[in-house]
């Protein structure tokens, strides 16, 4: 499981950075590269993000009271200098929600002021202060199988601005009264170039590296759901289905109760009841999966007695749970000489309901049997799957190296046969 969530990642990164172009660093040693850039306290950016920086604005005019300004010659500098606040991924719908802050961005250009009785011109800076950038982005399944991303929803916003225009000479003071409208021009007409520009190069190259994937992936069905698909096969393969739980042994105040050959059928029936989340948050990636199963069925063979061993009764009955749901909450800290980690793990149990087999004349015995065993069955399944289970996903993260997987892997991305051979590995 966690050896797909890497295998995931690194195709992420290959569809998010591209391929290199000849003569251009390998998309494996820019992906190693981001993995020691992560390394540090606070990182910023990540190398090789196909991010122009500084980024060409086109000329653009602006008339007011006192006269017309001309921009022309202007560069946006600091797009690449920004930090992840946080990115989620919607496995299943294929969704991707991102807001990155960058502390400073500056306009750079030069300007002409023309009024009727004079002009001035010179160099201008506008710097923008707190930025923050929202973007959605979503992949669609054509019905030939190929990922093809749809339009980028963006939106840019700023706390503060600042205005530097040089060489207005006398006309500073009389321009103070139109400077934050001259500012707020400035910034609403880049805006929808800049967002256009990352729009179309970004679907451009999502594009061009998901044609080149050679897997391909029904539109009938989420490819997370295939993953959940194959591990019901694996469950049934290894025996755990049906499961045989522990056998329970408690005392009742005056009886003594034993649930055994308590066996529980249909733990291959799960599939996914929430969205498949992936997230970053502060240089984590969090990753949430839950899954439930349809109605299971079980038997068991119980005996209660009275401490005195005055009375007893024994005998077997079937039950059915209404449902079990599992949730996992894992994660990995971006610096990946740290191992992944188990969060959280949650368990629910629909409700338990028994049918007693061969059950005779009332009487006490009977009676505490049909009241208390539901809840004995529910406390020996729960603590049967919980503790184990709980174990066993810790031990497996225990034993993952994530840097070696990726060293290892990422080279496998600079040619097409690598990528089938990682693509088949999911």
């Amino acid at each position: 499981m966690t050896r797909t969530v890497v295998l995931l990642l690194l195709l992420s990164g290959w569809l998010v950075w591209g391929g290199a172009p000849d003569g251009e660093q390998k998309l494996s040693e820019t992906l190693l590269a981001i993995v020691e850039h992560y390394k540090q306290r606070d990182p910023v950016g990540v190398p090789g993000a196909p991010i122009p920086d500084p980024l060409p604005i086109p000329p653009m005019n602006h008339s007011f009271s006192v006269g017309k300004m001309n921009f022309r010659d202007m560069q946006l500098y600091g797009l690449k200098k920004f930090r992840i606040e946080h990115v989620t991924l919607d496995v299943a719908a294929l969704r991707l929600q991102a807001a990155l802050l960058i502390d400073v961005m500056d306009v750079l250009g030069n300007y002409t002021l023309k009024t009727w009785f004079s002009s001035a011109q010179g160099p201008f800076t506008v710097k923008l202060s707190g930025v923050f950038v929202q973007a959605t982005a979503t992949l669609e399944v054509l019905n030939d199988g190929r990922l093809e991303a749809q339009d980028i929803a963006m939106d840019v916003t700023f706390k503060d601005m600042a205005l530097d225009f040089q060489g207005l000479g006398f006309f500073a003071s009389m321009f103070q009264g139109v400077m934050n409208s001259v500012g707020a021009f400035v910034f609403d007409s880049i805006k929808p170039f800049v967002l256009s520009e990352a729009n179309a190069n970004i679907r451009r190259e999502v594009n061009k590296q998901a044609a080149r994937m050679p897997q391909r992936f029904p539109n009938s069905i989420a490819p997370c759901d295939q993953v959940v698909a194959q591990a019901r096969s694996m469950v049934r393969a290894r025996g755990y289905d049906p499961y045989r739980v522990k056998a329970l042994n408690t005392s009742l105040g005056l009886a003594d109760v034993q649930l055994t050959h308590t066996w529980l059928y249909g733990a291959a029936s799960f599939h996914r009841t929430r969205a498949l989340v992936v997230a970053m948050r502060n240089n984590t990636l969090h990753a949430l999966i839950e899954v439930g199963t349809q109605r299971l069925l079980g038997t068991t063979h119980w005996e209660v007695a009275l401490v005195s061993g005055v009375l007893s009764r024994a005998g077997t009955a079937s039950f059915s749970v209404e449902y079990l749901r599992v949730q996992v909450n894992a994660s990995q800290s971006m610096d990946t000489r740290q191992r992944p980690r188990l969060d959280d793990l949650q368990l629910q149990l629909g409700n338990v309901q028994l049918r007693f087999d061969g059950l005779g004349t009332v009487d006490y015995v009977l009676e505490l049997a049909v009241n208390v065993l539901p809840n004995l069955l529910r406390y020996q399944i729960m603590d049967a799957i919980e503790r184990p289970l709980r174990r066993k996903i810790q031990a497996e993260l225990d034993k993952v190296d994530v840097e070696r997987l990726i060293q290892e892997n990422a080279p496998k991305l600079d040619d097409p046969d690598g990528l089938a051979e990682l693509t088949n590995l999911l």
